[in-house]
């Protein structure tokens, strides 16, 4: 396969003045115009043949292409028409990307059904299923997209991901912290996560009013296997964290209140050495996972 052209940010400008395009603020449109990290993110994702990938918010298609050369199969989501006009004349000469120009969600909970359709069906064919998730995310989606790809019994084993810094320290952070979040349960408790660089505005065009960063994040099959239940655990952490300097004791009591005696409850935390005054953001990653499991066999 040819090598397609570097989008620097001559080309990029080229591009989209050809188009009588201008980049979309309402859709978050900027571009990521450091070769070098363009670069480490193809290089992180250490992509083979056997791969299956998805990227999301394809732009011009710079990173499109670089995937493209390296994967089996891609599948490419743009919601901009205009964009996905773009990105398949950057891959028209190959024959292993599938572009859907569509939300990549359904909901804030749920990944569009299109494109879920489309991964397992190429997932389905692929004598060794292996999924990643590389793109340089739309930051007002990227939440739900990394939480709902998660939530799914896909085969995916690792994600690298151009987001904004706030939300990879809301991911890696750590107990009694303000960003300590439901969020940073969900992932930890079944993902190993690295901030792999921070990004200042200039590497992008235009330049956006906050910092980025690359994210890796790898599956951890172990960790995920250990809760009982992923689909209520992940309600469950977003019921918890939604009132985090409450006491848990009383929140969970309230939540569980059909199912679970507020005698009961406080035996559970008795035997976990927990005061009743114990709040969601003070338990670690695995006494939630303990506790939650706990919760389930009653």
């Amino acid at each position: 396969m040819s090598a397609p052209e570097r989008h620097t940010i001559s080309r990029i400008r080229q591009l989209l003045e050809e188009s009588g395009l201008q980049p979309r603020h309402d859709l978050g449109q900027n571009f990521l115009v450091d070769l070098n990290l363009l670069d480490l993110i193809v290089q992180a994702a250490e992509l083979t043949a056997d791969d299956v990938v998805l990227e999301v918010g394809t732009g011009t298609g710079s990173l499109t292409g670089e995937i493209a050369r390296r994967a089996g199969q891609l599948i490419a989501v743009e919601y901009d028409p205009e964009m996905a006009k773009l990105t398949a004349l950057e891959v028209a000469d190959q024959t292993n990307v599938t572009l859907l120009n569509q939300d990549v969600l359904r909901n804030k909970n749920h990944l569009a059904d299109e494109v879920l359709q489309a991964l397992r069906s190429i997932l389905g064919i692929a004598q060794q299923p292996n999924l990643k998730l590389v793109a340089n995310l739309p930051y007002n989606a990227a939440t739900p997209i990394i939480s709902n790809l998660i939530a799914t019994d896909l085969p995916w084993t690792r994600m690298v991901v151009t987001i904004q810094l706030e939300l990879a320290e809301r991911m890696t952070a750590v107990p009694k912290t303000g960003d300590y979040s439901a969020l940073t349960v969900w992932l930890q408790s079944q993902c190993r996560l690295q901030i792999l660089r921070k990004l200042p505005p200039t590497v992008f065009w235009p330049k956006p009013k906050v910092d980025s960063a690359i994210v890796l994040i790898d599956r951890d099959v172990i960790r995920q296997k250990s809760i009982t239940n992923r689909a209520a655990f992940h309600e469950f952490l977003r019921d918890v964290f939604t009132q985090r300097r409450k006491h848990l004791l009383g929140v969970v009591a309230r939540l569980l209140a059909d199912r679970i005696e507020r005698p009961t409850l406080e035996a559970i935390h008795h035997a976990f050495g927990w005061p009743t005054t114990v709040r969601a953001e003070e338990l670690t990653v695995e006494q939630f996972v303990a506790y939650h499991n706990r919760l389930m066999s009653h």
